[in-house]
Order: structure tokens, then C-alpha cells, then sequence
């Protein structure tokens, strides 16, 4: 699949800052007055800035609103409007710590249950899809949400969660970067299941279908080497998890953990970048991208 940097963007920043609002959501002691305020403007500017990201890779960014419509059957529907939910419910309860001081303990823990359902929307419209092969696995949904509350549980300062969130979150990677590995051969298509006609015998493509790149191969093909692909992995890991770690076991500082959260987030950002990248569509079959 092309990594579209849009889409790379959306579903790093909105998974981390929605993390971040269940967090906050289930503090117990939850701050008030300006500190709360701006805790709640990086959750919300996280989540905000990575929604509206996503609409830039529309073809008709000025349609998205029509997206809300189709909530029975798409998941990316159902993202839009769990993701208004959430972003409406957590407002109400920030806006009560901010203003008047006061914590409601059940608004806080809806809007942390529907920023985690938001989060495992957005995971769906990958994980549902059976043309490919390696999204299409329930650790997908598992994948998006330890990063998210990985993600939430660093930026918002729990430094002992955080700690062990980051390995699980490593552990996770790697068993999914496993599975993935072997999904599309597991799967078993090739270009005789996907003609129909692989109970004739072998079937080969004389030529290509197309004499030039078309839509289909620019969205869903794109091939990167297994070398490249090998210490992409190592690097996101290390960013993602490694030196975070470090980081965060030294003496707390503010810079280190500054430094923190911004490798944590190249190292997802990394990760994510492959998700997409290392993704091998079944229509490629038709392609000779096999």
C-alpha cells in the first residue's frame, strides 16, 4: 500500500491524542484551572490535528462530512462519528474541571471508553479487510490500541505505566511484524485463485494488464525491499520503545522526557509508515507485484 503521509500523520497523532484523553479521562485526582487547560489542549490538539490530517488524503476533502452517513456499514463512518462522541463528551468534562473546578468521575469515564472505541474503529477500517492479508488479523486491533494507550499514558506524564507500556507495546510490534510476515502466503491466493481458473493448472500472465501506472497500482502497490524493510524495523523499535526506556529510568527531567515523547513518536511514526508500505494488496497478484 502507498504510505500516504496524511494518512501516517492521522493515525499516529489522533491514536496517541485520543490515548491521552483516556487517561485524563480516568484520572481519579484530576487537576483543575489553567493546569487541566493544558493538559486537555495537547490531548485534544493531538486528536484534532491527526482527524482533520486524514481528510487530506480524500479526493473530495469538502465531502468528508458525508462520511457520518454510512455508519451501519463503514468503519471509517463509524470512526467519524464515535471520534464527534468522544471529543464532545471529554470537552464537557474538561470544560467542568477548567471553569468551575469540579470533577464528574462518570462523564470522564464515558468519554474514556468512547476514545478507546475510537481508536478501535480506526483500527477496523484496516483490520476488516480481507485483500490484505497482513491487516486483516485481530492483533491489528490490539497493535493500534497498545500504541495509543502507550502513547496517552507518556505524554500525559505516567511514568511507571508508561515504562511498562513501552515493552508490551515493542512486544506487540514484533509478533505482529511475525504474523504478517507469513499472511499472504498463508492466505494461499495467487493468480490462479484470483482468475478462478487454478483448478485448469498453472496460470501465468503474458503481460501486464496496463502499459502505464494507473490508479490502482499507485494506491495499492508499492514495494519495498526486505534489507530496507529489516532496519526500518530495528530503528522504529529503538525509537519507539528503546530510548524512551532509557529516558525514562534516568533521573526525571523535563528535557528527558521531552526527548521521550518525541522518539516514542518517530519510532510509531516509523512503524506506521511500514504498516502501510510492507501491506501487500491481492490485487498486486495481477500486477506480477508477487
Amino acid at each position: 500500500m502507498h504510505p500516504a503521509p496524511s494518512v501516517i500523520v492521522f493515525s499516529v497523532l489522533s491514536g496517541i491524542g485520543f490515548g491521552m484523553l483516556a487517561w485524563l479521562g480516568i484520572e481519579s485526582t484530576p487537576a483543575t484551572g489553567m493546569t487541566a487547560f493544558w493538559w486537555y489542549l495537547v490531548a485534544f490538539g493531538l486528536a484534532v490535528v491527526g482527524l482533520v490530517s486524514s481528510t487530506f488524503h480524500l479526493g473530495h476533502p469538502e465531502r468528508a462530512l458525508k462520511a457520518f452517513t454510512q455508519w451501519r456499514t463503514s468503519w471509517l463512518s463509524r470512526e467519524g462519528v464515535c471520534a464527534v462522541l468522544a471529543l464532545c463528551v471529554m470537552g464537557l468534562y474538561a470544560a467542568a474541571l477548567i471553569f468551575m473546578g469540579t470533577h464528574i468521575a462518570i462523564l470522564g469515564w464515558i468519554g474514556a471508553a468512547l476514545s478507546l472505541i475510537t481508536v478501535y474503529t480506526t483500527s477496523m477500517i484496516y483490520g476488516q479487510l480481507a485483500t490484505i492479508p497482513r491487516w486483516n488479523t485481530p492483533l491489528t486491533t490490539v497493535l493500534f490500541l497498545t500504541f495509543s494507550i502507550t502513547g496517552g499514558a507518556l505524554i500525559s506524564g505516567r511514568i511507571s505505566t508508561a515504562l511498562v507500556l513501552l515493552v508490551a507495546s515493542a512486544f506487540v510490534q514484533v509478533i505482529w511484524w511475525k504474523k504478517g510476515d507469513t499472511a499472504f502466503a498463508d492466505r494461499g491466493s495467487d493468480l490462479g485463485t484470483a482468475t478462478g481458473l487454478g483448478k485448469r493448472g498453472t496460470v501465468r500472465s503474458m503481460a501486464h494488464p496496463h502499459t502505464s501506472p494507473n490508479y490502482l497500482m499507485r494506491e495499492f502497490i508499492h514495494v519495498i525491499g526486505r534489507k530496507h524493510a529489516q532496519k526500518l524495523r530495528v530503528i522504529s523499535l529503538v525509537l519507539m520503545a528503546g530510548v524512551p526506556v532509557v529516558l525514562l529510568v534516568l533521573p526525571f527531567n523535563h528535557i528527558f522526557g521531552l526527548l521521550a515523547v518525541l522518539s516514542h513518536l518517530a519510532g510509531v511514526a516509523t512503524s506506521r509508515w511500514l504498516f502501510f508500505a510492507e501491506a501487500e494488496h491481492t490485487v498486486g497478484i495481477y500486477y506480477g507485484a508477487r
